[in-house]
Protein backbone atom coordinates (compact mmCIF):
# COMPACT_ATOMS: atom_id res chain seq x y z
CA UNK A 1 0.00 0.00 0.00
CA UNK A 2 1.45 3.24 -1.08
CA UNK A 3 2.00 6.30 1.16
CA UNK A 4 -1.28 8.50 -0.28
CA UNK A 5 -3.59 5.20 0.30
CA UNK A 6 -2.48 4.87 3.90
CA UNK A 7 -3.14 7.86 4.37
CA UNK A 8 -6.61 7.84 3.04
CA UNK A 9 -7.08 4.74 5.08
CA UNK A 10 -6.11 6.44 8.43
CA UNK A 11 -8.61 9.75 7.42
CA UNK A 12 -11.64 6.83 6.47
CA UNK A 13 -10.60 4.87 9.68
CA UNK A 14 -10.81 7.79 11.79
CA UNK A 15 -14.04 9.16 10.47
CA UNK A 16 -15.91 5.98 10.82
CA UNK A 17 -14.65 5.46 14.37
CA UNK A 18 -15.84 8.81 15.52
CA UNK A 19 -19.46 8.36 13.67
CA UNK A 20 -19.73 4.63 15.40
CA UNK A 21 -18.96 6.17 18.78
CA UNK A 22 -21.28 9.19 18.70
CA UNK A 23 -23.88 6.38 17.61
CA UNK A 24 -23.20 4.61 20.42
CA UNK A 25 -21.94 1.67 18.33
CA UNK A 26 -19.01 0.65 20.78
CA UNK A 27 -19.33 -2.97 19.13
CA UNK A 28 -18.40 -1.49 15.74
CA UNK A 29 -15.93 0.48 17.05
CA UNK A 30 -14.15 -2.49 19.06
CA UNK A 31 -14.26 -4.75 15.59
CA UNK A 32 -12.50 -1.00 13.50
CA UNK A 33 -9.78 -1.50 16.35
CA UNK A 34 -8.88 -5.28 16.23
CA UNK A 35 -8.29 -4.65 12.06
CA UNK A 36 -6.05 -2.48 12.88
CA UNK A 37 -2.00 -2.70 13.97
CA UNK A 38 -1.15 -1.43 16.80
CA UNK A 39 0.98 2.00 14.96
CA UNK A 40 -2.62 2.30 13.27
CA UNK A 41 -3.99 2.41 16.96
CA UNK A 42 -1.96 5.09 18.43
CA UNK A 43 -2.35 7.04 15.04
CA UNK A 44 -6.32 7.19 15.65
CA UNK A 45 -5.53 7.87 19.40
CA UNK A 46 -3.40 10.74 18.65
CA UNK A 47 -5.69 12.26 15.90
CA UNK A 48 -8.71 12.31 18.36
CA UNK A 49 -10.19 14.70 20.72
CA UNK A 50 -9.82 13.90 24.36
CA UNK A 51 -13.56 12.65 24.54
CA UNK A 52 -13.37 10.02 21.82
CA UNK A 53 -9.34 8.65 23.40
CA UNK A 54 -11.68 8.11 26.38
CA UNK A 55 -14.28 5.97 25.09
CA UNK A 56 -10.75 4.34 22.48
CA UNK A 57 -9.14 3.08 25.57
CA UNK A 58 -11.64 1.37 27.26
CA UNK A 59 -12.02 -0.18 24.05
CA UNK A 60 -8.42 -1.30 23.54
CA UNK A 61 -7.27 -5.01 24.13
CA UNK A 62 -5.59 -5.00 27.27
CA UNK A 63 -2.58 -7.02 25.94
CA UNK A 64 -1.97 -4.43 23.37
CA UNK A 65 -1.70 -1.49 25.62
CA UNK A 66 1.80 -1.77 26.28
CA UNK A 67 2.38 -1.72 22.60
CA UNK A 68 0.34 1.50 22.06
CA UNK A 69 1.38 3.32 24.58
CA UNK A 70 5.50 3.08 23.02
CA UNK A 71 3.96 4.28 19.92
CA UNK A 72 2.35 6.90 21.32
CA UNK A 73 3.98 10.94 21.81
CA UNK A 74 5.40 11.65 25.26
CA UNK A 75 2.77 14.28 25.81
CA UNK A 76 -0.15 10.96 24.98
CA UNK A 77 2.17 8.78 27.07
CA UNK A 78 2.77 10.63 30.60
CA UNK A 79 -1.43 12.14 30.35
CA UNK A 80 -2.15 7.78 30.53
CA UNK A 81 1.00 6.84 32.87
CA UNK A 82 0.23 9.49 35.19
CA UNK A 83 -3.03 7.92 35.90
CA UNK A 84 -1.44 4.59 36.52
CA UNK A 85 -0.01 3.02 39.67
CA UNK A 86 3.16 0.70 39.53
CA UNK A 87 1.50 -2.64 39.62
CA UNK A 88 -1.00 -1.66 36.47
CA UNK A 89 2.24 0.05 34.32
CA UNK A 90 4.13 -3.40 34.77
CA UNK A 91 1.09 -5.23 33.55
CA UNK A 92 0.74 -2.81 30.83
CA UNK A 93 4.84 -2.59 29.71
CA UNK A 94 4.85 -6.81 30.17
CA UNK A 95 6.71 -8.07 27.48
CA UNK A 96 8.12 -4.80 25.61
CA UNK A 97 11.62 -4.26 24.41
CA UNK A 98 14.01 -3.12 27.20
CA UNK A 99 14.90 0.23 25.23
CA UNK A 100 11.19 0.47 24.54
CA UNK A 101 10.56 0.12 28.45
CA UNK A 102 13.29 2.26 29.40
CA UNK A 103 11.69 5.04 27.42
CA UNK A 104 8.28 4.85 28.94
CA UNK A 105 9.90 4.70 32.60
CA UNK A 106 11.82 7.98 32.20
CA UNK A 107 8.64 9.85 31.87
CA UNK A 108 7.20 8.71 35.52
CA UNK A 109 8.30 9.61 38.61
CA UNK A 110 11.48 8.01 40.24
CA UNK A 111 8.45 6.70 42.83
CA UNK A 112 6.54 4.72 40.47
CA UNK A 113 9.98 3.70 38.34
CA UNK A 114 11.80 1.80 41.09
CA UNK A 115 7.95 0.46 42.43
CA UNK A 116 7.90 -1.22 38.90
CA UNK A 117 11.48 -2.34 38.88
CA UNK A 118 11.18 -4.00 42.29
CA UNK A 119 8.57 -5.59 40.32
CA UNK A 120 10.68 -7.55 37.89
CA UNK A 121 12.45 -10.40 38.37
CA UNK A 122 16.24 -9.41 38.48
CA UNK A 123 17.75 -10.25 35.02
CA UNK A 124 15.30 -8.14 33.53
CA UNK A 125 15.85 -5.12 36.18
CA UNK A 126 19.17 -5.36 35.94
CA UNK A 127 19.17 -4.65 31.82
CA UNK A 128 16.89 -1.94 32.46
CA UNK A 129 18.86 -0.57 35.15
CA UNK A 130 22.25 -0.68 32.89
CA UNK A 131 19.64 1.98 30.21
CA UNK A 132 18.13 3.96 32.61
CA UNK A 133 21.90 4.73 34.29
CA UNK A 134 22.37 6.78 31.33
CA UNK A 135 21.41 9.72 29.56
CA UNK A 136 17.92 9.38 26.96
CA UNK A 137 19.96 11.34 24.39
CA UNK A 138 22.79 9.02 24.79
CA UNK A 139 23.92 5.78 22.69
CA UNK A 140 23.38 3.96 26.31
CA UNK A 141 19.78 5.42 26.91
CA UNK A 142 19.07 4.88 23.21
CA UNK A 143 20.63 1.03 23.23
CA UNK A 144 18.50 -2.24 23.72
CA UNK A 145 20.70 -5.32 25.74
CA UNK A 146 19.18 -8.13 24.13
CA UNK A 147 22.47 -9.36 21.79
CA UNK A 148 23.50 -12.17 20.87
CA UNK A 149 27.23 -13.28 21.83
CA UNK A 150 29.88 -15.79 20.00
CA UNK A 151 33.77 -16.29 20.60
CA UNK A 152 36.25 -16.31 17.82
CA UNK A 153 37.66 -19.72 18.82
CA UNK A 154 33.97 -21.35 17.83
CA UNK A 155 33.42 -22.90 14.60
CA UNK A 156 30.27 -22.05 12.47
CA UNK A 157 28.57 -25.42 12.98
CA UNK A 158 28.63 -24.29 16.70
CA UNK A 159 27.24 -21.06 16.18
CA UNK A 160 24.07 -22.27 13.63
CA UNK A 161 23.61 -25.39 16.72
CA UNK A 162 23.65 -22.41 18.80
CA UNK A 163 21.17 -19.79 17.35
CA UNK A 164 19.00 -22.90 16.65
CA UNK A 165 18.38 -23.13 20.46
CA UNK A 166 16.74 -20.00 20.40
CA UNK A 167 12.97 -19.38 19.79
CA UNK A 168 13.43 -16.64 18.22
CA UNK A 169 16.35 -13.83 17.04
CA UNK A 170 16.29 -10.12 18.59
CA UNK A 171 14.29 -7.55 15.93
CA UNK A 172 16.76 -6.35 13.59
CA UNK A 173 19.26 -9.01 14.04
CA UNK A 174 21.67 -9.07 10.86
CA UNK A 175 25.07 -9.50 12.85
CA UNK A 176 26.46 -11.55 15.64
CA UNK A 177 28.67 -10.02 17.95
CA UNK A 178 32.27 -11.71 18.68
CA UNK A 179 33.67 -10.80 22.16
CA UNK A 180 36.04 -12.38 24.60
CA UNK A 181 35.76 -13.98 27.96
CA UNK A 182 35.92 -10.05 29.29
CA UNK A 183 32.95 -9.12 26.77
CA UNK A 184 35.48 -7.11 24.99
CA UNK A 185 33.91 -6.80 21.59
CA UNK A 186 36.48 -8.47 19.10
CA UNK A 187 34.29 -7.90 15.71
CA UNK A 188 30.87 -8.55 14.32
CA UNK A 189 29.66 -11.76 12.54
CA UNK A 190 27.41 -11.22 9.49
CA UNK A 191 24.52 -13.82 9.23
CA UNK A 192 24.96 -14.19 5.63
CA UNK A 193 28.43 -15.26 6.45
CA UNK A 194 26.91 -18.07 9.14
CA UNK A 195 24.67 -19.28 6.31
CA UNK A 196 27.57 -19.67 3.33
CA UNK A 197 30.28 -20.57 4.94
CA UNK A 198 31.73 -24.30 5.53
CA UNK A 199 30.75 -25.43 8.99
CA UNK A 200 33.81 -26.55 10.09
CA UNK A 201 35.00 -23.12 9.69
CA UNK A 202 36.20 -20.74 12.75
CA UNK A 203 34.39 -17.63 13.57
CA UNK A 204 37.49 -15.95 13.26
CA UNK A 205 38.42 -16.69 9.98
CA UNK A 206 34.76 -15.12 8.84
CA UNK A 207 34.69 -12.24 11.55
CA UNK A 208 34.67 -8.77 10.57
CA UNK A 209 37.21 -6.80 12.60
CA UNK A 210 37.17 -3.64 10.67
CA UNK A 211 34.16 -2.20 12.46
CA UNK A 212 33.20 1.27 14.40
CA UNK A 213 31.75 0.32 17.53
CA UNK A 214 29.69 3.14 19.11
CA UNK A 215 30.58 4.45 22.57
CA UNK A 216 28.03 4.67 25.04
CA UNK A 217 28.43 8.46 25.67
CA UNK A 218 27.44 9.08 22.13
CA UNK A 219 24.80 11.94 21.50
CA UNK A 220 21.78 9.89 19.45
CA UNK A 221 22.28 12.98 17.05
CA UNK A 222 26.02 11.49 15.98
CA UNK A 223 24.25 7.52 16.08
CA UNK A 224 22.13 8.37 13.40
CA UNK A 225 24.74 10.27 11.22
CA UNK A 226 26.53 7.28 11.69
CA UNK A 227 23.97 5.20 10.68
CA UNK A 228 22.97 7.24 7.99
CA UNK A 229 26.73 7.26 6.46
CA UNK A 230 27.26 3.35 6.91
CA UNK A 231 23.83 2.39 6.06
CA UNK A 232 23.62 0.30 9.31
CA UNK A 233 21.11 -2.13 10.28
CA UNK A 234 21.98 -2.41 13.46
CA UNK A 235 25.58 -1.37 15.45
CA UNK A 236 27.30 -2.53 18.96
CA UNK A 237 27.45 -0.38 21.84
CA UNK A 238 30.38 -0.59 24.06
CA UNK A 239 32.02 1.37 27.27
CA UNK A 240 35.15 2.99 27.97
CA UNK A 241 36.92 0.16 28.62
CA UNK A 242 35.49 -1.75 25.11
CA UNK A 243 33.03 -3.82 26.83
CA UNK A 244 30.06 -4.89 25.27
CA UNK A 245 26.78 -3.00 26.64
CA UNK A 246 24.38 -3.42 23.89
CA UNK A 247 23.40 -2.85 20.23
CA UNK A 248 21.26 0.23 18.74
CA UNK A 249 18.95 -1.22 15.84
CA UNK A 250 17.83 0.95 12.53
CA UNK A 251 14.14 1.43 13.91
CA UNK A 252 15.46 2.96 16.73
CA UNK A 253 17.63 5.36 14.66
CA UNK A 254 14.89 6.45 12.67
CA UNK A 255 12.71 7.41 15.73
CA UNK A 256 15.34 10.00 16.61
CA UNK A 257 15.84 11.38 13.29
CA UNK A 258 11.99 11.36 13.22
CA UNK A 259 12.28 13.73 16.71
CA UNK A 260 15.27 15.72 15.08
CA UNK A 261 13.42 16.97 12.12
CA UNK A 262 10.49 17.65 14.35
CA UNK A 263 12.18 19.51 17.28
CA UNK A 264 13.54 21.51 14.51
CA UNK A 265 10.26 22.41 12.66
CA UNK A 266 8.09 23.05 15.97
CA UNK A 267 10.86 24.60 18.14
CA UNK A 268 11.20 27.23 15.90
CA UNK A 269 7.47 28.47 16.65
CA UNK A 270 8.04 28.19 20.76
CA UNK A 271 6.86 24.66 20.21
CA UNK A 272 7.67 21.16 21.63
CA UNK A 273 7.88 18.53 19.00
CA UNK A 274 5.72 16.14 21.53
CA UNK A 275 2.75 18.44 22.27
CA UNK A 276 -0.36 16.95 21.67
CA UNK A 277 -2.35 18.54 19.39
CA UNK A 278 -5.69 17.71 20.96
CA UNK A 279 -4.33 19.03 24.20
CA UNK A 280 -6.66 20.87 26.23
CA UNK A 281 -7.08 24.40 26.08
CA UNK A 282 -6.04 25.68 29.22
CA UNK A 283 -3.09 23.58 29.20
CA UNK A 284 -2.20 24.15 25.56
CA UNK A 285 -1.98 27.83 26.77
CA UNK A 286 0.29 27.61 29.38
CA UNK A 287 2.65 26.12 26.89
CA UNK A 288 3.07 28.87 24.47
CA UNK A 289 2.53 31.67 27.07
CA UNK A 290 5.97 32.16 27.52
CA UNK A 291 6.89 31.53 24.25
CA UNK A 292 4.46 35.06 23.18
CA UNK A 293 6.20 36.56 26.08
CA UNK A 294 9.44 36.61 24.68
CA UNK A 295 7.94 37.76 21.36
CA UNK A 296 6.48 40.26 22.78
CA UNK A 297 9.69 41.28 24.52
CA UNK A 298 11.08 41.39 21.01
CA UNK A 299 8.58 43.72 19.51
CA UNK A 300 8.34 46.03 22.44
CA UNK A 301 12.26 46.55 21.62
CA UNK A 302 11.94 47.28 17.91
CA UNK A 303 9.02 49.44 18.59
CA UNK A 304 11.58 51.80 21.05
CA UNK A 305 13.94 52.13 18.39
CA UNK A 306 11.35 53.47 15.63
CA UNK A 307 10.32 55.54 19.25
CA UNK A 308 13.89 57.20 19.34
CA UNK A 309 12.83 58.33 15.41
CA UNK A 310 9.57 59.50 16.47
CA UNK A 311 10.41 63.46 15.26
CA UNK A 312 12.13 62.44 12.24
CA UNK A 313 8.83 59.73 11.11
CA UNK A 314 6.53 62.81 11.76
CA UNK A 315 8.34 65.13 9.44
CA UNK A 316 8.67 62.86 6.58
CA UNK A 317 5.97 60.54 6.77
CA UNK A 318 6.27 58.21 4.33
CA UNK A 319 9.40 56.73 5.69
CA UNK A 320 6.37 54.77 7.98
CA UNK A 321 5.21 53.46 4.37
CA UNK A 322 9.08 52.18 3.40
CA UNK A 323 10.51 50.95 6.96
CA UNK A 324 9.22 47.39 6.83
CA UNK A 325 10.19 46.89 3.61
CA UNK A 326 14.17 47.30 4.84
CA UNK A 327 13.44 44.65 8.09
CA UNK A 328 11.20 42.13 6.11
CA UNK A 329 13.66 41.61 3.40
CA UNK A 330 16.48 41.23 5.91
CA UNK A 331 14.45 39.07 8.14
CA UNK A 332 13.71 36.67 5.26
CA UNK A 333 17.74 36.80 4.15
CA UNK A 334 18.99 35.56 7.55
CA UNK A 335 15.94 33.05 7.92
CA UNK A 336 17.53 31.64 5.29
CA UNK A 337 20.90 31.43 6.24
CA UNK A 338 19.92 29.97 9.61
CA UNK A 339 18.01 27.66 8.31
CA UNK A 340 20.61 26.73 6.35
CA UNK A 341 23.05 26.40 9.31
CA UNK A 342 20.77 24.76 11.50
CA UNK A 343 20.50 22.19 9.18
CA UNK A 344 23.74 21.63 8.68
CA UNK A 345 24.79 21.63 12.22
CA UNK A 346 22.02 18.50 13.11
CA UNK A 347 24.03 16.57 10.26
CA UNK A 348 27.39 17.28 10.95
CA UNK A 349 28.35 19.24 8.54
CA UNK A 350 29.86 22.47 10.00
CA UNK A 351 33.08 22.36 12.25
CA UNK A 352 35.56 24.76 13.43
CA UNK A 353 37.72 23.90 10.48
CA UNK A 354 34.82 24.92 7.68
CA UNK A 355 32.94 27.56 9.55
CA UNK A 356 34.85 30.47 8.84
CA UNK A 357 34.21 29.72 5.41
CA UNK A 358 30.81 29.29 5.94
CA UNK A 359 30.75 32.79 7.27
CA UNK A 360 33.12 34.08 4.34
CA UNK A 361 30.68 32.18 1.64
CA UNK A 362 27.78 34.04 3.64
CA UNK A 363 28.61 37.03 3.64
CA UNK A 364 29.59 37.30 -0.26
CA UNK A 365 25.91 35.80 -0.58
CA UNK A 366 24.33 38.67 1.37
CA UNK A 367 26.74 41.69 -0.68
CA UNK A 368 25.31 39.99 -4.00
CA UNK A 369 21.63 40.02 -2.94
CA UNK A 370 22.04 43.25 -1.51
CA UNK A 371 23.86 45.27 -4.33
CA UNK A 372 20.90 43.71 -6.57
CA UNK A 373 18.07 44.58 -3.90
CA UNK A 374 18.82 47.81 -2.80
CA UNK A 375 19.22 48.99 -6.72
CA UNK A 376 15.93 47.52 -7.63
CA UNK A 377 14.23 49.02 -4.93
CA UNK A 378 15.60 52.45 -5.19
CA UNK A 379 14.59 52.88 -8.40
CA UNK A 380 11.05 51.61 -7.42
CA UNK A 381 11.08 54.29 -4.66
CA UNK A 382 12.37 56.90 -7.48
CA UNK A 383 9.43 56.43 -9.26
CA UNK A 384 7.28 56.30 -6.43
CA UNK A 385 8.32 59.31 -4.52
CA UNK A 386 10.42 61.41 -6.86
CA UNK A 387 13.11 61.66 -4.28
CA UNK A 388 16.43 60.78 -5.26
CA UNK A 389 17.85 61.03 -1.47
CA UNK A 390 15.04 58.91 -0.24
CA UNK A 391 16.20 56.30 -2.88
CA UNK A 392 19.42 56.10 -1.98
CA UNK A 393 18.84 56.23 1.77
CA UNK A 394 16.47 52.97 1.46
CA UNK A 395 19.08 51.04 -0.91
CA UNK A 396 22.02 51.77 1.76
CA UNK A 397 19.63 50.90 4.63
CA UNK A 398 18.95 47.67 2.99
CA UNK A 399 22.74 46.55 1.92
CA UNK A 400 23.21 47.24 5.10
CA UNK A 401 20.77 45.11 6.90
CA UNK A 402 21.11 42.38 4.31
CA UNK A 403 24.62 42.00 5.33
CA UNK A 404 24.14 42.02 9.11
CA UNK A 405 20.93 39.23 8.63
CA UNK A 406 23.48 36.97 6.65
CA UNK A 407 26.11 36.97 9.01
CA UNK A 408 23.71 36.63 12.02
CA UNK A 409 22.08 33.93 10.66
CA UNK A 410 25.34 31.90 10.21
CA UNK A 411 27.19 32.93 13.28
CA UNK A 412 24.00 32.66 15.84
CA UNK A 413 23.25 29.25 15.45
CA UNK A 414 27.22 28.74 16.31
CA UNK A 415 27.42 31.01 18.94
CA UNK A 416 24.07 29.46 20.75
CA UNK A 417 25.22 26.50 20.58
CA UNK A 418 28.59 27.34 22.10
CA UNK A 419 26.98 28.65 25.08
CA UNK A 420 24.06 25.53 25.62
CA UNK A 421 21.11 27.32 24.33
CA UNK A 422 19.65 25.33 21.24
CA UNK A 423 19.41 27.31 18.22
CA UNK A 424 16.23 25.84 16.63
CA UNK A 425 14.57 27.32 19.52
CA UNK A 426 16.06 30.62 20.29
CA UNK A 427 17.45 31.26 16.41
CA UNK A 428 14.31 32.50 14.66
CA UNK A 429 13.18 34.99 18.00
CA UNK A 430 16.98 36.25 18.55
CA UNK A 431 17.57 36.83 14.51
CA UNK A 432 14.09 38.89 14.21
CA UNK A 433 15.00 40.75 16.87
CA UNK A 434 18.43 42.00 15.34
CA UNK A 435 17.23 42.52 11.48
CA UNK A 436 14.14 44.14 12.64
CA UNK A 437 15.93 46.54 15.31
CA UNK A 438 19.12 47.02 12.92
CA UNK A 439 16.70 47.64 9.65
CA UNK A 440 14.53 50.13 11.73
CA UNK A 441 17.87 52.07 13.53
CA UNK A 442 19.99 52.26 10.26
CA UNK A 443 16.92 53.31 7.60
CA UNK A 444 15.13 55.72 10.06
CA UNK A 445 18.91 56.99 11.54
CA UNK A 446 20.34 57.72 7.58
CA UNK A 447 16.80 59.45 6.73
CA UNK A 448 17.51 61.76 9.89
CA UNK A 449 20.51 62.42 8.92
CA UNK A 450 19.81 63.44 5.56
CA UNK A 451 16.45 65.52 6.17
CA UNK A 452 17.14 66.89 9.65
Amino acid sequence: MSSLQKSQSNKENILVLNQAIDNGSLSQARQILKTLPTAGVAYLFESSPPKTRTVLWQLIDKDLEGEIIQSLNEDLQNNILSELNAKQVTEITEGLETDDLADILQQLPQKITTEVLQAMDQQDRQRLESILSYDEDTAGGLMNTDTITVRRNHTVELVLRYLRRHESLPEMTDNLLVVNREDELLGILPLQKVLVSDPSTFVLDVMRKDIEAIPVEMEVSQVAQLFEQYDWVSAPVVDAENKLVGRITIDDVVDVIRDTAEHSLMSMAGLDEEDDTFAPILKTAKRRMLWLGVNLMTAVLASLVIYLFQDTIDRVVYLAVLMPIVANMGGVAGTQTLTLVIRSMALGHISPSNSRWLLLRELGVAIINGVIWACLVAVIVFFWYKDLQLSFIIALAMMINLITAGLTGAYLPLFLKRISIDPALAGSVALTTVTDSIGFFVFLGLAQIFYL
